[in-house]
């Protein structure tokens, strides 16, 4: 919800300075979320909303900055006439490669690739077909931003990923753009812009990787994109008519072309297509392919001769005086080297065959160094926000740019879970424990006695024998093999300590070591200190109320249970548990998530609800036979307890029978947490089991290996954002696992 609200300004257009800071919220929370959810869920959105940035004829529109209509090949060889949708997805195309910044090249092969495969992807029907706006909308979208990622792809991965561009993306646009039956919801309009941005597209790929490989891996696309004029070069001989009546109902008449083949034709679209392939548009790409690929032309488009007569024709109506299209170069960007005024559209000899800005040394494009752009950050501006929006910035106009290394880039184990993650289902409420390892936070000189991520899930807290509270980054970094230090240590305890805790209100820390301690977990001040009334009844179990309260409730060794708001001096509220009984210690306490309900376990096994309004206790009940290790409380009134006695429980406040019973075979449950209707648990022979607290009733129980966790098993906290595991031993270390 989050991230719908923060992207919904990027799409609408809005006030320079709103969408400014819409952007840099999305690349603030990219950041902060980590790259498991930035990618489910923010990179997944705007990858969706880069369609909805095209989708409409005014979206559509060339983009013009005085009256007159500049040719389709006004601008560079790669980066034709923008319309209105490229301005309006700058902002888009900026923070999803601001994701890909942070986290790596992975982001972009891995997550983008295959959404542009989904979206240029044919329909399952066969036959003719129309598309609709929002397909059409996704084959602009998805050849933008394929544009984008060849820019930023080394050379190693282009060549890796070449048979798949080809095959994935290029071919199914083709197969749309050069379509004898399938028209466009916007008609000629939409398929030129197609046109257009295919062909600079290809021709990017053409001047990254060189001649040869384009022969050896783009010929079925360069051939396909010259053959829809020699198809209706026949057509026009032929003189086609659109004569519906010698024919069934949704039949199409059948063409036979001169390479042999018969095809469907809709003579309806004859008109749409004779707008879009004009001797203009076989101009436009006839002149910057032939410059590309040289000689390798004939041997790839068999109907070169064809193409370049229309250029011709195109080149005569404009300047009677010159007949060649050769003679007429396209622009180039102004970093390029000097054209031979002497004719050919060739660069002047420099040793190399070098086109456009760039030397080909063997199959690998030389960018010189003077012709590459400044760059003012890691991506540069946000595109479309301040000055001149797409195409205004040199960083735009650029052939090959290196993707900034960031301390975050995903490899080794982070790289495997990541690729695991954006493959789950967004529907899927289920917690999967895999036995990844992906950090390491050594630090503790003695046993970790609990750990608790803060609510944002960027930070966790750990406290330990050693008498210290640690915070902890969560950021990844590494290749899971990387060990993290503490971002800030509390060293005020005299005791072990048991608790530690986030008031989630006032933004405070608790810890306790059998006296409170409330302090700024970003300076590390102690703010407040609640020792015990008497030394010889020390507390034994604390909690915190959930926002918007302030309180703390504690528990002594004498069954009393007092509240304390930080915000006030002194006792806020006192309550005895007892009741005349002698239940024992309190060993765990836990607070419903409306902060209406305590419960309280006792060492005897016996269990006490008390209404926090009121003071009045609801419920008490002997619920196991053993010590009442630890207690989580959820909504709907939903009580889940565990107990020495190897069981775990799970309870309806006001119900006496429990509603599930799981017992433990070798070793009781110790710690456990909870993730949405399941129980993550732990023991200390180092199992993790998750548990269903649904019907019918299920367990599945994973041994640590000694690879990924060292030494006992103390505590556990759950991540349920990013469906994480923090780890706690009695040697120190905490490890995070997935």
């Amino acid at each position: 919800t989050l991230v719908r609200v923060v992207l919904s300004p990027i799409s609408s257009f809005p006030e320079p300075s709103a969408l400014y800071t819409a952007c840099k919220m999305v690349r603030w929370l990219s950041a902060k979320l980590g790259p498991t959810v930035a990618s489910r869920h923010v990179a997944r959105n705007l990858l969706r909303l880069l369609t909805s940035c095209y989708v409409g004829p005014t979206r559509q529109q060339f983009t013009v900055s005085s009256g007159e209509s500049p040719p389709l090949s006004a601008g560079n060889i790669y980066q034709k006439r923008p319309v209105l949708g490229d301005i309006v997805s700058g902002p888009v195309l900026s923070c999803l490669l601001h994701i890909a910044h942070l986290y790596g090249e992975p982001v972009l092969t891995y997550q983008y690739l295959p959404y542009i495969s989904y979206l240029v992807a044919p329909g399952s029907a066969s036959g003719p077909s129309r598309l609709n706006s929002r397909k059409e909308a996704g084959l602009l979208a998805a050849v933008t931003l394929t544009q984008k990622i060849i820019v930023y792809l080394s050379d190693t991965t282009l060549m890796d990923i070449l048979p798949r561009i080809s095959h994935e993306v290029l071919l199914p646009v083709l197969s749309f753009l050069t379509s004898l039956v399938t028209g466009f919801p916007s008609g000629a309009q939409a398929r030129t812009i197609l046109c257009v941005k295919t062909i600079s597209l290809i021709a990017l790929i053409c001047l990254r990787i060189g001649q040869e490989m384009v022969q050896q891996h783009l010929s079925e696309p360069v051939a396909t994109f010259f053959q829809v004029f020699s198809q209706l070069h026949e057509l026009r001989q032929q003189d086609l008519k659109l004569d519906p009546a010698g024919r069934g109902e949704g039949q199409l008449p059948q063409v036979v072309f001169s390479d042999g083949q018969q095809r469907p034709v809709d003579p309806a679209l004859l008109d749409e297509l004779q707008k879009v392939f004009t001797l203009e548009m076989a101009y436009t790409i006839y002149v910057p392919f032939s410059c590309l690929l040289g000689d390798i032309i004939r041997k790839i488009v068999p109907n070169h001769k064809l193409v370049g007569e229309l250029a011709g024709l195109y080149l005569e109506s404009v300047s009677p005086s010159s007949r060649n299209p050769a003679s007429m170069e396209p622009t180039v960007p102004s970093t390029g080297p000097e054209w031979d005024p002497q004719g050919g559209g060739c660069p002047q000899d420099d040793g190399h065959s070098g086109t456009f800005g760039s030397v080909l040394v063997g199959n690998r494009i030389q960018i010189p160094n003077d012709s590459r752009p400044e760059n003012p950050g890691p991506l540069g501006p946000i595109s479309g926000v301040g000055g001149g929006g797409l195409g205004s910035g040199s960083e735009d106009n650029a052939l090959k740019q290196e993707l900034p290394r960031s301390a975050h880039g995903l490899s080794g184990n982070w790289l495997a879970y990541w690729q695991y993650e954006i493959g789950v289902s967004q529907q899927d409420a289920h917690f999967h424990f895999h036995q990844i390892r992906l950090q390491s936070f050594p630090g503790h000189s003695g046993a970790v006695k609990c750990v608790a991520p803060l609510s944002s899930e960027d930070f966790f807290l750990s406290g330990s024998k050693d008498r210290t509270v640690r915070l902890w980054p969560l950021y990844n970094y590494g290749d899971g093999t990387s060990e993290t230090a503490p971002r800030l240590v509390y060293t005020q305890h005299r005791k072990s300590v048991f608790f530690v805790g986030q008031l989630e209100a006032p933004q405070h820390v608790v810890s306790c070591d059998g006296a409170v301690h409330v302090w700024d977990p970003f300076t590390g001040k102690t703010l407040r200190t609640v020792e015990p009334l008497d030394s010889r009844v020390p507390l034994t179990a604390v909690a915190v109320m959930p926002a918007p309260h302030t309180s703390i409730t504690m528990a002594s060794s004498d069954s009393t249970l007092r509240f304390v708001d930080c915000r006030k001096p002194g006792l806020q509220h006192e309550f005895r548990l007892g009741g005349g009984l002698n239940p024992g210690l309190v060993r765990a306490l836990a607070v419903s998530p409306s902060g209406r309900s305590v419960v309280a376990g006792f060492s005897s096994g016996f269990m006490v609800l008390l209404d926090t309004r009121t003071g009045l206790v609801l419920r008490g009940w002997p619920a196991h036979e053993g010590d009442i290790l630890q207690i989580k409380a959820v909504e709907g009134s939903v009580l889940v307890s565990s107990s020495s006695d190897h069981s775990l429980t799970v309870w309806k406040e006001l119900e006496q029978k429990p509603t599930h019973h799981y017992k433990s075979a070798s070793d009781p449950i110790h710690t456990f947490d909870l993730y949405g209707s399941e129980a993550v648990t732990g023991t200390v022979s180092n199992k993790i089991g998750v548990c269903s607290l649904l019907e019918p009733p299920s367990q599945a129980t994973t041994k640590l290996s000694s690879e990924n966790f060292r030494g006992t098993l103390t505590s556990l906290a759950l991540l349920p954002t990013k469906r994480h595991l923090l780890l706690g031993s009695d040697n120190g270390v905490i490890r995070l696992l997935a």
